[in-house]
């Protein structure tokens, strides 16, 4: 119990360090909340599916459980494992399983499930997709985490806290990836726009273009 309470504060301690630039809480009530995060990267879509299959090289081990980065890693099919080796102090090995992949679509999608941190002490579900779009100087990646059940944190303190780290993530990958591109923002008409669907076609929304539309506009041309 001891252990979830430390690292718990030190998940409360990301919100005050962790600056995402495009980042926002999108929806928020008394089941759960949105967070949802932007960035874009002057690197492939293989390139960037390749470094999601890494964790161990852009996830924090500020993040960790065992305080190494260098024991994560992700089976990235379906029914896979994002997970960490906890090294043996003396009675074993151990592990944690953060995620487990629900949907995987490469250079397009990457969507796991799992409550992440302190989270994984409660009743709550957590669903992480991952997008990655094309564009003409690279790509451009979105994060959404949605988080619902119950839970003994106060929603409205928890979900900025977990806005922060989810973002901590999106710029650990963005800099594995050669570091974020400054990019144009418009409006915040899309903020709430759903991620796609797994056939590529959303009944609840217009798909991935208009989802980051708001975020991530193609480059100027000379």
């Amino acid at each position: 119990m001891k252990h979830r309470s430390c690292f718990a504060g030190a998940l409360f301690a990301a919100a005050v360090v962790a600056a995402p630039a495009h980042a926002k809480v999108i929806d928020q009530g008394d089941a759960g909340f949105t967070v949802a995060h932007t960035a874009q990267v002057a690197a492939s879509p293989d390139d960037v599916w390749a470094m999601l299959r890494m964790p161990q090289k852009w996830w924090s081990k500020e993040h960790s459980w065992s305080g190494d980065a260098a024991n994560f890693w992700l089976d990235s099919q379906a029914g896979g494992c994002f997970c960490e080796k906890l090294p043996d102090a003396g009675s074993g090995m151990g592990s944690v399983q953060h995620a487990r992949i629900l949907f995987a679509k490469p250079n397009q999608l990457l969507r796991l499930s799992g409550a992440l941190g302190p989270l994984q002490g409660e009743a709550l579900t957590g669903t992480l997709t991952i997008q990655i779009k094309e564009m003409p100087t690279g790509s451009a990646i979105r994060f959404d985490y949605v988080v619902g059940g119950y839970m003994r944190f106060k929603i409205a303190d928890i979900a900025p806290t977990v806005d922060a780290v989810i973002g901590e993530q999106l710029a650990g990958l963005a800099n594995a990836l050669g570091g974020a591109l400054a990019v144009e923002r418009g409006n915040d008409r899309d903020d709430e726009a759903k991620p796609d669907a797994e056939d590529g076609e959303s009944a609840r929304g217009p798909g991935l273009d208009a989802a980051v539309a708001d975020l991530v506009r193609e480059a100027p041309k000379d």
